[in-house]
C-alpha cells in the first residue's frame, strides 16, 4: 500500500531535486556552455591585450629617439630634468572679471565698460576679524613694478606676482600657460606696459594688468560674492569672478589663521582632481608673504621661485586591458545570468508547470530552496570559470586583488540578483515580455554605469549621500565593486581586507546584504499574493480562528417600502444545505468533499462592482461517488476547482476533503488528491516514467511502492 502521510519538507525538496537533475542532465551541454562564456570573454580581453602589447612595443621604439618624437613628450619619452617654471596666480579672463551689476551691492567694483575696453582689473577679496590688520596685508599682496633680471630670470620672476589666464595642465612638466600671454598683476599699470620674455627658449610676453584688493565685512558677504558671480548662482548669465579671496579670521601680531578660496573650474581634464591644485601654491605665498612684511617690513619675502614636475622615467608598458575596461566589460558578463535565471522562472510560470507541481502537493518552501540552490550553483560556476580563466590567462584585475574580498563579493551579489529575479518573476507573466526587461536593465546598467555613475564616482565635490542613493541599485552596487577592483589593480598592489574602508567596499557589501534580504521576503509575499490568491494581509489572519460555517441567510428584497422576507433557493438546494449542517455537526468523515457555504468574491477592477464567482456552495460527495459539475460559462466551476486545489483562498465558508479543512490542512490535502488539468503540463525533454516518479515522490510515495504504483499506472 502507498503511505498516504502527506510528504514532508524534505520530501518535497528530494523530488523536485531529482527531476532538476535528470532534466539538467539532459541539457548537461546548455549548462557547459553557459559556464565556458567567460572563456570566451576573456580571450577576446586577452587578443585585445595583446594588439595593444604590440602597438606600444613599435611605440616605445619610436621613443628612443625622443628628440625627433618630441610629441612623445610626458607620454612615453623619459624626462629626468622637468623643466623649471615660474608660478603663477590662476586669474579670469577680462570678460568674466569681476564688475558692478545690480545683482551685486558693491559699490567698489569697476563700471562693466571696462569688458569692451579690455582693461578690467583682478580682484582679489579680503575679509576677517580685524579691517586694520586687513587694509594692511591687502597693501602688500601685489608688487608695484615689474624687474626681470634676465640672467637670473626664476627668482627675479619670484618677487613679482604673475598670473595666467589659462587653467594648468595635469602635471608640470609643460605649463600650458608659458605658451600664453602672462600678466604681472600691479595695483596700477601705465600705458602699453607690456615686456617681452623668454621662459626655458619659449618667447612669450608679459602684460600688466591691474590687480584690486577689496575688503568685505565678513566670510558669508565674501561666499555671496562668489557665488553670485559663479556661472551657476547668476541666473541672469553675468559671470564676476574673482582671483582669489582671503578671510583672515583671528589672526595678529602673533597667531597667523588663514582661509583661503580659490577657482577649481580652471582644469583641463575634468577626472584629475591635481589640476586645480597646480595654481594654489602661489595664491598661498601670496597672502603669507603680505603678512611677512606686515611683521617684519617691506624687505622680508619669501622667496618662491619656481614649480616643477618630479622626474619621469621611461613609459614602457600599456595599461592592463582588464584594469581599464572592467567596470564596464565585467558588469556586463555578471549581468548575462540574470536573464537566464528570469526567464527560467517565468518559463515554469507561462506553461503553468509550477502550477501543477503544486497542484500535486509540492509546497513554496521546498520549491525557493531547490531552485534557488540550482541557481546559486550555476551562479557561483559561472563566476568561479570566470575569475579561474581570467587569472590562468595573466589578468591582473582578478590575480592582484586578493581571491576572497572577491569571493565574498560576487557571493553577495549573485545571491542579490538570484532575489531580484524571484522578484521580478512573480510581476510577470510571458517570457518574451521578460526576456526583453531583462536584456535592457543589462546593457542600460553597464552604459548608465560607465557614463554617468562613473563620472560621479571620480568627482571629488560629488555628494557621498547622492553616490549612495545610486548605489542602492543593484546594478550600481555591482559596478562599484567592479570599479574598485579595477582601481586596486591598475595601481599594482590589489585590494586586500585593509583597503576596505578606503574602497568603500565594506559600504558596497553592507548594502548588497540587506537588500538581499529584502528582495526574498518582497518576492515571497508578492508570490503568495498574486500566485497563491492570498489576502495582502495573510501574515496577520489568526492561524487558530476556525472558518465560518454558518448557515446562508434568506435574501431580502424590498417591495412597495416593506421588508419581504423571500427564501429564493430551490428545494434540492436547500436539502443539500440541510445534510451539510449536519453531517458538520455530527462530526462525519465519510465523505470525500464537503463544501459548507463556500464563496468566492473577486474584488472590484476598473470601476467593476466586485464579481461573486461562487454563491455559497454547499455540496457533500460520499466516498467511492463519481461526482461530475456541469454549467454554463462563468457559473463558477473553474473558481471551485481553484479553491479545492489551494490556488485561490474561499472568501468565506470552507470545504472538507478527506476530513481535512483546506482553509488549515491544504498540504495534507494534496496527498489524496489529483488533479487533470484542461492541457497538458509537462516538461518537454521528461518521458512519462520520469513525470510519473516525480508525481509519485510528491505523494509521498517511496521505495518499492513507487515502482509497484509506476508499473501499475502503465498496465492496460
Amino acid at each position: 500500500m502507498a503511505n498516504t502521510s502527506p510528504a514532508s519538507f524534505w520530501t518535497q525538496a528530494n523530488a523536485l531535486l531529482r527531476k532538476n537533475l535528470t532534466y539538467q542532465r539532459k541539457h548537461i551541454w546548455t549548462n557547459v556552455r553557459l559556464i565556458l562564456v567567460p572563456l570566451f570573454l576573456c580571450l577576446i580581453l586577452l587578443a585585445i591585450q595583446k594588439v595593444l602589447d604590440a602597438l606600444m612595443k613599435s611605440v616605445s621604439e619610436m621613443s628612443n629617439n625622443c628628440e625627433s618624437n618630441a610629441s612623445l613628450l610626458g607620454s612615453i619619452c623619459p624626462i629626468p630634468n622637468p623643466p623649471m617654471l615660474p608660478p603663477m596666480l590662476q586669474i579670469p579672463e577680462n570678460g568674466l572679471r569681476s564688475v558692478k551689476a545690480d545683482f551685486f551691492p558693491y559699490r567698489d567694483l569697476p563700471d562693466k565698460s571696462c569688458r569692451e575696453t579690455g582693461l578690467c582689473p583682478v580682484t582679489i577679496l579680503v575679509t576677517g576679524d580685524k579691517l586694520s590688520l586687513g587694509k594692511a596685508l591687502s597693501a602688500n599682496i601685489l608688487s608695484t613694478s615689474f624687474v626681470v633680471n634676465s640672467s637670473d630670470l626664476l627668482p627675479t620672476l619670484a618677487y613679482n606676482v604673475l598670473g595666467s589666464t589659462i587653467g594648468a595642465g595635469k602635471d608640470n612638466y609643460e605649463d600650458p600657460g608659458t605658451a600664453f600671454p602672462i600678466y604681472s598683476i600691479q595695483p596700477s599699470c601705465s600705458k602699453d606696459s607690456t615686456w617681452p620674455l623668454s621662459i626655458g627658449g619659449r618667447k612669450t610676453e608679459v602684460t600688466c594688468v591691474q590687480g584690486l584688493c577689496l575688503w568685505r565685512n565678513n566670510s558669508v558677504e565674501v561666499n555671496d560674492e562668489l557665488f553670485n558671480g559663479s556661472r551657476r548662482g547668476n541666473p541672469a548669465g553675468m559671470t564676476n569672478e574673482v582671483a582669489a579671496a582671503y578671510d583672515l579670521m583671528s589672526t595678529d601680531r602673533k597667531n597667523f589663521n588663514v582661509t583661503i578660496w580659490y577657482n577649481s573650474s580652471y582644469k583641463d581634464n575634468e577626472s584629475d582632481g591635481r589640476a586645480k591644485l597646480l595654481r594654489v601654491p602661489r595664491s598661498i605665498n601670496l597672502i603669507s608673504n603680505a603678512y611677512l612684511k606686515f611683521l617684519k617690513g617691506l624687505g622680508t619675502k619669501i622667496l618662491f621661485e619656481f614649480v616643477k614636475e618630479v622626474p619621469k622615467q621611461v613609459t614602457k608598458n600599456t595599461q592592463d586591458i582588464a584594469s581599464l575596461l572592467g567596470p564596464l566589460f565585467f558588469t556586463w558578463v555578471i549581468l548575462l545570468l540574470f536573464p537566464v535565471i528570469l526567464t527560467s522562472l517565468v518559463y515554469e510560470k507561462q506553461e503553468r508547470l509550477r502550477i501543477i507541481m503544486k497542484m500535486h502537493g509540492l509546497g513554496d518552501g521546498p520549491y525557493w530552496m531547490i531552485s534557488y540552490a540550482y541557481f546559486l550553483t550555476i551562479s557561483m560556476l559561472y563566476v568561479a570559470s570566470l575569475v579561474g580563466f581570467g587569472s590562468a590567462i595573466g589578468l591582473k584585475y582578478f590575480r592582484l586583488n586578493d581571491y576572497s574580498i572577491q569571493f565574498v563579493f560576487y557571493f553577495i551579489y549573485l545571491n542579490l540578483q538570484i532575489s531580484i529575479a524571484f522578484l521580478l518573476s512573480s510581476i510577470f507573466s510571458k517570457v518574451k515580455t521578460v526576456t526583453v526587461v531583462a536584456y535592457i536593465l543589462v546593457y542600460g546598467t553597464g552604459l548608465l554605469g560607465n557614463f554617468l555613475f562613473q563620472p560621479l564616482l571620480e568627482n571629488q565635490s560629488a555628494s557621498e549621500e547622492l553616490i549612495i542613493c545610486l548605489e542602492l541599485y543593484p546594478g550600481f552596487s555591482l559596478y562599484r565593486g567592479l570599479y574598485e577592483f579595477s582601481q586596486y589593480a591598475s595601481r599594482g598592489n590589489g585590494m586586500t581586507w585593509q583597503d576596505l574602508n578606503d574602497s568603500r567596499m565594506g559600504e558596497v557589501f553592507c548594502i548588497m546584504s540587506v537588500e538581499w534580504f529584502l528582495a526574498l521576503i518582497v518576492a515571497y509575499y508578492i508570490d503568495q499574493v498574486f500566485s497563491s490568491g492570498k489576502s495582502p494581509f495573510f501574515f496577520l489572519v489568526n492561524p487558530f480562528k476556525k472558518p465560518s460555517s454558518l448557515p446562508r441567510k434568506p435574501t431580502v428584497q424590498r417591495l412597495d417600502s416593506k421588508k419581504v422576507f423571500i427564501d429564493m433557493e430551490k428545494p434540492d438546494v436547500t436539502q443539500e444545505r440541510e445534510k451539510v449542517q449536519k453531517l458538520r455537526n455530527e462530526g462525519s468523515t465519510g465523505h470525500a468533499i464537503l463544501c459548507d457555504n463556500l464563496k468566492k468574491v473577486y474584488p472590484s477592477r476598473d470601476g467593476n462592482p466586485p464579481k461573486m464567482a461562487v454563491r455559497g456552495l454547499y455540496l457533500s460527495v460520499p466516498s467511492g461517488e463519481c461526482f461530475g459539475m456541469l454549467g454554463p460559462n462563468g457559473a463558477g466551476k473553474t473558481s471551485f476547482i481553484s479553491m479545492m486545489t489551494g490556488l485561490l483562498r474561499p472568501s468565506s465558508g470552507t470545504s472538507l476533503v478527506q476530513g481535512l479543512d483546506i482553509c488549515k490542512d491544504m498540504n495534507k490535502v494534496y496527498t489524496s488528491m489529483g488533479v487533470c488539468p484542461q492541457h497538458d503540463l509537462l516538461w518537454e525533454t521528461l518521458t512519462a516514467r520520469e513525470h510519473l516518479l516525480f508525481y509519485g515522490r510528491l505523494k509521498n510515495i517511496k521505495g518499492s511502492d513507487l515502482t509497484h504504483v509506476y508499473i501499475c499506472t502503465l498496465t492496460p
